[in-house]
């Protein structure tokens, strides 16, 4: 009879090789040029991500790997085929970019500093290769987002966002976003990388409006995906309904 013990520590082999075999998508040009860049595989393509470093936004992430290996892996319950998706915090756009190969119509936001290296990602890596292109544009958090999203006119399927909670001064602000955008029959898939007190607070005030299902918990990337939808809005298992 398997113990608790020996059930925790199948557990812990599971998800230290899940977090393995998600970073060991991740691959880097053999050959140092003048542009630094980052791979990503997804399914037999070659996803390559310039980074621009000296923006925090404009890196490579781990949370965003977790969420495009979720994508990828769960397609068939969470079938993104000619849904309506917005990502917040896109960064170097990868989460966009597997997105739109998946099929879905997608769009991509974060601050205006971040748009024309997010801009030229997901054009080199989606171009030819999509249903829809991607449409990137400006997105502040809490900055008028009915005006630039009127809740009658943009109902999104899916929310995305990954590693946009940390100790920045905009929380508040990112939480009216979600809020928004967040319709009855909209789901949001949010990686993110706990580091201090301000992840967990949030997270503690995001379950007083939203419902969250915890979907990965990756202890040895300190990265948890979450699932969640509106309290206010019927409770029904609406991975199975937006399928």
């Amino acid at each position: 009879m398997e113990t608790q013990q020996s059930k925790e520590d199948s557990k812990t082999k599971h998800e230290a090789e899940l977090a393995k075999a998600i970073m060991a998508r991740r691959f880097y040009p053999s050959v140092i040029g003048p542009e630094a860049w980052e791979g990503y595989i997804f399914s037999d393509l070659e996803i390559r991500i310039k980074e621009s470093t000296d923006l925090y936004g404009a890196v490579l992430w781990p949370s965003a790997m977790v969420l495009c290996h979720f994508l990828e892996t769960n397609r068939d319950k969470y079938n993104l085929t000619d849904k309506n998706v917005i990502e917040l915090g896109a960064g170097t756009g990868l989460v966009t970019i597997v997105s739109s190969l998946l099929g879905a119509k997608v769009t991509s936001t974060d601050l205006p500093d971040v748009l024309g290296n997010l801009q030229y990602n997901v054009m080199r890596n989606t171009k030819g290769r999509c249903k829809y292109i991607p449409l990137v544009t400006e997105l502040i958090w809490g900055q008028e987002v009915e005006q630039r999203f009127p809740r009658a006119t943009h109902c999104f399927d899916y929310i995305l966002a990954a590693d946009v909670v940390y100790a920045h001064p905009y929380l508040e602000e990112l939480m009216n976003t979600f809020d928004h955008l967040c319709q009855e029959n909209t789901q949001i898939l949010w990686a993110m990388r706990f580091r201090l007190d301000p992840e967990n607070s949030f997270v503690d005030r995001f379950r007083q409006r939203f419902h969250l299902e915890e979907l990965y918990d990756l202890p040895s990337l300190s990265i948890k995906l979450y699932r969640a939808w509106r309290k206010d809005m019927r409770t029904k298992d609406q991975g199975e309904a937006a399928a």
